[in-house]
C-alpha cells in the first residue's frame, strides 16, 4: 500500500456496478459518493447498496463521502457505514468548522477527510485541519467553492488552493490532493491543470473517470530527470554533512535534501 495516494476515484453510491468496476480500476482510493452524485430520491438506496458492498473488506482503500452535516441524510449515513469492515475512511463535505469534524470523530473513530467548499470553510482551514487526530486530510471541493465565490476564471481559485495547501502542512497533514477536473474528455487540460496543481504544492488528484487516472499519475510521479537530481543530492548529503555546493553550482542544505528524499519516496511507490 503506497504511503501517498495519488488517485482518488469518485463513484456514485447508487450505481453498484460502477463501484465494482472502480474497485479494479487501479485507483489508489475509491470514494463511494452518497452526496452530490446521488439524487435525493436515491439516497436510501445508495446508502443500503454501499452498506451491502462494504460489509466485507475490500482489496483497495475505500472511502465514503457521506452527506453534509446539515443535510437530512447525514445521521443515517454515519449509522450505516461507520462500522463497516470495507470502509477505510469518511469524506466529510462542505465542512465549515472544526466542531463538525469533532462531532463525527467522536461518533466513528474512522480516519476523516474534510472537504472545504465554501468561503467560510476556507477561512477556517487551519482550525479544521487541526480539529482532531482522526482528521487525516483536507482538500477543496472546487465546484461548490467556485459558485460560492462567484469566480469565473480558474485563476480566481489559486488563493484558496494555496490556503488549503498551507493549512494542511501547518497542521502536520499530508499535502492535499487536487479537486476533480470535470471534463473527462479533456485529458490535455487535465495534464496542464495537474502540472499547475503540483507547482502549488498539491499531491495527487481526485478523478471522476478511470481514463483520468494515468494522466494524474504521470503528472505527480517524479520524472527520470527529477529522480536523477534527487539521487545526486541525497548521495552528496550522505558523503558530506551540512550545507554544500554541488559541482554544477547548485546549493544543497537540509531543506533541499528533505525534498529530494520525498521525491525518491514517491518513486518507490510507482
Amino acid at each position: 500500500m503506497i504511503p501517498f495516494p495519488l488517485t482518488w476515484l469518485y463513484v456514485p453510491g447508487d450505481r453498484p456496478h460502477v463501484v465494482a468496476k472502480a474497485l479494479v480500476s487501479g485507483a489508489d482510493v475509491v470514494v463511494i459518493d452518497l452526496e452530490d452524485a446521488v439524487a435525493p430520491d436515491r439516497k436510501e438506496y445508495a446508502r443500503a447498496a454501499t452498506a451491502d458492498l462494504l460489509a466485507e473488506p475490500q482489496p483497495v482503500r475505500v472511502h465514503v463521502r457521506v452527506n453534509a452535516a446539515q443535510a437530512p441524510w447525514a445521521a443515517a449515513d454515519l449509522r450505516a457505514v461507520a462500522a463497516l469492515p470495507g470502509v477505510s475512511g469518511l469524506r466529510l463535505p462542505k465542512v465549515t468548522s472544526a466542531a463538525e469534524v469533532v462531532r463525527v470523530a467522536e461518533r466513528t473513530g474512522l480516519p476523516l477527510y474534510a472537504l472545504l467548499e465554501t468561503a467560510l470553510g476556507i477561512e477556517h482551514a487551519h482550525a479544521i485541519a487541526s480539529a482532531h487526530p482522526s482528521l487525516r486530510g483536507i482538500s477543496l471541493g472546487e465546484a461548490d467553492l467556485r459558485a460560492d465565490l462567484g469566480v469565473r476564471d480558474d485563476a480566481g481559485l489559486d488563493w484558496s488552493r494555496s490556503r488549503v495547501v498551507v493549512a494542511a502542512r501547518a497542521a502536520g497533514l499530508a499535502p492535499p490532493p487536487q479537486s476533480v477536473h470535470p471534463d473527462i474528455r479533456d485529458l490535455a487540460g487535465l495534464a496542464a491543470s495537474c502540472a499547475h496543481g503540483r507547482a502549488l504544492g498539491f499531491l495527487g488528484r481526485a478523478a471522476i473517470h478511470p481514463r483520468q487516472l494515468p494522466i494524474i499519475e504521470r503528472a505527480y510521479l517524479p520524472t527520470d530527470a527529477e529522480l536523477e537530481e534527487a539521487e545526486t543530492i541525497v548521495k552528496a548529503a550522505t558523503a558530506e554533512q551540512g550545507a554544500q555546493a554541488l559541482p554544477d553550482g547548485r546549493f544543497v542544505d537540509a531543506a533541499v535534501v528533505a525534498a529530494a528524499r520525498r521525491t525518491l519516496s514517491l518513486a518507490r511507490t510507482s
